[in-house]
């Protein structure tokens, strides 16, 4: 009986000893990519991964196989949208009405929710795969020289989260003490979020659990930092109290959904370039014109610090669900546009199907696939991709390149800028009208038209006409 016993424990203790050796072995499988850094920040492109509506199959997965031809578009981060499990309770079909508004069961099961109302947040949506699923993801990404980041909701959880219950005190309530959506600071007025509960800083009690789920992250499945949802919503002393305990595991990259300058400051790397794109929507719909834009860069460089990085973009999950696709809102004006973001300061956003030439708004609680034919726009953004990687006239990041604006003789419907940086130079000359336009550029020399693979030969007062939206981007 003795040795009976014996034999059970040790093997018992044998088998213990072997699972935690498989367990650590697990936590040290990862692929290996050099650490974050400012010079990594300085020539990358941004692709923002619809994963439930990336592919037929919505999957970690079916996107990780993908990744070599991101990185044909010179992709080296990859964004996340949120991968954790969505409440139930409140559940959005549409804008306006929720799960429980939709009276046949059937027709209920294809409202998946939004992405952002989390009932967990170290959890994994299990319509999207399963944990050694997503860190297979991040591994091959790494396995191919890009970063990933994790979109991150501080600002509020889904209903069916613990805390609600758990820790009511994390929460904002009404006077009847109620735990409420997200309201407007200034009406009381509700957002319309209904499908997610607010979450209170206020006695800074929140800090440490919602900084040890971010922590979770980077120190279990070594992602490499984080997209952070209505950023300006939640107190600064937050970010200022999570964000170096991040980069005390690992130097860590923050994008943050705002463009507050008070959030940048040693916080957050990168801001959302809001301003360019509302202006870039404008111009092409004819409301606004260069000039506007020449006013906006003068304001940005004396309202921001020269190592602020703006995320340039002619759409994003937002603006496709609510506005439109980028051709819905700019028509033929958008690869214009697209070009722009990548020439002008900053780091440019794909967001998914944009390389597929899709030309319409995905729906944002139920699956709806994109297709993946290439067209133009593939080839288009191969190209500027690999100009943003390897040209450093186009150094974007916290050290960047010279931006100067070259007058024109249409300085209002023609806009032309030179890039520079050590020795190197990119020119950017477009027609932003809808109408052909007749102008002199004081520029000499011989350029590529780095598009087309065309030669450029430009000469003081020589006419140059442009077709409506037509550009340029010249190289040496």
């Amino acid at each position: 009986m003795r040795k009976t016993i014996f034999l059970g424990v040790f093997l018992a203790t044998f088998i213990s000893c072997k699972t935690l050796k498989n367990q650590d072995k697990t936590k040290t499988e990862f692929a290996t990519l050099a650490p974050v850094s400012d010079a990594m920040m300085e020539n990358s492109v941004i692709y923002e991964a619809n994963i439930r509506n990336y592919s037929q199959e919505g999957t970690f997965n079916a996107f990780a196989k993908d990744i070599p031809e991101l990185k044909k578009l010179g992709v080296k981060i990859v964004w996340l949208m949120p991968v954790y499990p969505i409440s139930m309770k409140n559940r959005k079909a549409t804008g306006d009405l929720s799960v429980e508004d939709i009276q046949d069961p059937e027709e209920r099961k294809k409202y998946l929710g939004s992405y952002y109302a989390i009932s967990d947040y170290t959890a994994i949506n299990p319509d999207l795969g399963t944990m050694e699923d997503f860190q297979n993801l991040v591994n091959t990404a790494h396995e191919n020289g890009m970063y990933v980041i994790l979109d991150w909701v501080a600002n509020h959880t889904g209903w069916d989260h613990k805390w609600i219950t758990e820790h009511p005190e994390y929460y904002h309530k009404n006077a009847k003490g109620e735990v409420t959506d997200p309201l407007n600071p200034e009406t009381g007025e509700s957002w319309g979020w209904t499908d997610v509960a607010h979450l209170d800083y206020t006695s800074k009690v929140l800090y440490e659990p919602m900084k040890n789920e971010m922590l979770y992250w980077v120190k279990e499945h070594n992602i490499d930092g984080f997209r952070c949802d209505v950023a300006d919503n939640v107190p600064t002393e937050f970010w200022q109290f999570a964000v170096p305990k991040l980069k005390e595991v690992k130097p860590v990259f923050m994008l943050m959904e705002s463009n507050k300058a008070y959030l940048f400051n040693g916080i957050f790397d990168m801001g959302y370039g809001w301003n360019a794109h509302h202006l870039m929507n404008d111009i092409a719909k004819g409301e606004k014109t260069v000039a506007d834009w020449d006013a906006l860069m003068v304001k940005q460089e004396s309202d921001y610090k020269k190592e602020d990085i703006w995320m340039n973009f002619t759409s994003n999950h937002d603006e496709n669900a609510w506005n439109g696709s980028e051709y819905e809102r700019m028509g033929d004006a958008a690869e214009a546009f697209a070009a722009l973001t990548y020439v002008m300061p900053g780091m440019p956003l794909i967001y998914t199907g944009q390389e597929y030439d899709f030309e319409r708004r995905l729906k944002f609680f139920e699956k709806d696939e994109i297709s993946h034919e290439k067209g133009k726009m593939f080839g288009i953004y191969e190209k500027l991709g690999v100009l943003k990687n390897t040209n450093e006239a186009l150094n974007g990041g916290k050290h960047p390149a010279d931006y100067n604006r070259i007058a024109t003789s249409m300085d209002k419907n023609i806009l032309a800028f030179a890039r520079e940086k050590d020795g190197e130079k990119v020119i950017f000359v477009a027609n932003l009208t809808k109408d052909t336009q007749t102008f002199t550029l004081p520029v000499e020399g011989t350029y590529t038209n780095y598009i087309t693979g065309e030669k450029v030969q430009l000469a003081p007062g020589q006419e140059h006409k442009f077709d409506p939206w037509q550009y340029w981007v010249l190289t040496k």
